[in-house]
């Protein structure tokens, strides 16, 4: 018998109450700011996003605090945070006497995809605090708790090792892509125009659930279509918006949307190593214009790219494919380890929090009650 299973024996051997999140925690509104109204610093500023949204000198939580996104996207995102942060379009969550805030953070973990779905609103969604006040808390003695907590800590823990492991493989690979892609040998730059047949625009503009072949975006797949245009591999990059400059690689039969670039190269070159070029050069640096960055054919045409022998071309992309599935592939290596490691955190981090219901849990069913426990809990501010 674990640890755990013998606490749970002597100090729950008749299952756990189920308490309202409201009831056990001390939840808050954050306090809205600009980026313009505050000063400048370290601290963090929990906003609508699932990372900080700027960062400024003061702060208005500290120690353990959970803090869940009030707004846009990523509204209802769950974060822990143990250290000083300044909470702003998001609401706190924190444990009271009988509560771990770790624990709580791991509940609330658990019904993340739950809690996203309690978005309200039509362009910019919400969250707000009485989405998920009256969610009903397995509460298991704080010794219970304890264990709980070390255990998913643990999970953690090695989660976090081996993508910091996955992350230092990654800028290897960047360092040796880097080394690999600046040659120092007598070798001739050109023109990327001067290798391509031609660069065109994409067209397509029908999509359907039911087609058969893909359509590329500016950053993949995006949808299907009935027809084909291309039948050959190409080089794609984005054009426009956020992403322009984005390189990437379509393959078998397919059309391609009007917001990319399709780049036609010509016979004697290897495709793999001109992409793996382009993606080197940051191509977004030449993206011009406000609201909506642009790339156009003739700039693409402009830059230069060393043009080494056919076979020196392959004998690098070699290299480089082998790093990339090291690095990528989820089927091998640390990136399967990590998806397995995540895998068996969900899985007992759930199986943790889930107790026999002990017969002194009351629910809350009585609408006004529910009514009640929102108004206060939404009147509660810093």
């Amino acid at each position: 018998m674990t640890k755990l299973e013998e606490l749970i024996k002597d100090l729950c051997p008749n299952g756990v109450e189920y308490r309202n999140l409201s009831e056990v925690t001390l939840m808050k509104r954050g306090t809205a700011v600009t980026k313009n109204s505050i000063t400048e610093g370290d601290i963090p500023v929990i906003a609508g996003g699932k990372t900080p949204a700027y960062y400024c000198a003061d702060f208005n939580r500290d120690g353990e605090t959970i803090t869940v996104s009030g707004s846009g996207a990523y509204a209802g995102y769950v974060a822990y945070w143990n250290k000083p942060i300044f909470v702003s379009d998001a609401f706190s969550v924190k444990g009271k006497e009988d509560s771990l805030t770790k624990y709580v953070y791991y509940f609330l973990q658990s019904k993340q995809d739950e809690i996203y779905s309690k978005k309200k609103g039509g362009g910019i969604p919400h969250v707000h605090i009485s989405d998920i006040a009256s969610m009903l808390i397995p509460l298991p003695p704080l010794a219970v708790q304890r264990e709980i907590v070390r255990i998913l800590d643990s999970f953690t823990l090695l989660s976090a090792e081996l993508t910091a492991e996955l992350t230092a493989r990654r800028k290897q690979y960047e360092f040796y892509r880097d080394k690999l892609l600046n040659l120092n040998l007598e070798i001739q730059n050109k023109k990327l125009g001067e290798i391509v047949n031609n660069i065109s625009s994409g067209k397509n503009k029908e999509r359907n659930s039911e087609g058969v072949y893909n359509v590329y975006g500016s950053t993949g797949v995006i949808g299907k279509c009935n027809d084909y245009v291309f039948d050959k591999d190409h080089i794609l990059v984005a054009r426009v918006g956020a992403n322009a400059g984005y390189v990437h690689i379509a393959t078998g039969q397919y059309d391609v949307s009007d917001n990319t670039l399709i780049i036609d190269l010509k016979n004697g070159n290897n495709l793999k190593f001109i992409f793996y070029v382009l993606q080197n050069r940051n191509l977004n640096q030449y993206a011009k214009g406000g609201g909506q960055p642009l790339i156009t054919a003739g700039q693409l045409k402009d830059i230069l790219v060393p043009v080494p022998p056919l076979d020196v071309q392959e004998r690098i992309v070699n290299v480089l494919d082998n790093f990339d599935t090291i690095c990528s592939d989820l089927g091998i290596g640390l990136p399967a380890e990590i998806e397995k490691r995540q895998q068996q955190y969900e899985y007992y981090r759930d199986k943790l929090l889930t107790f026999d219901l002990s017969p002194n849990t009351i629910y809350q069913t009585d609408r006004q009650t529910d009514r009640q426990t929102d108004r206060q809990t939404d009147r509660q501010t810093d």
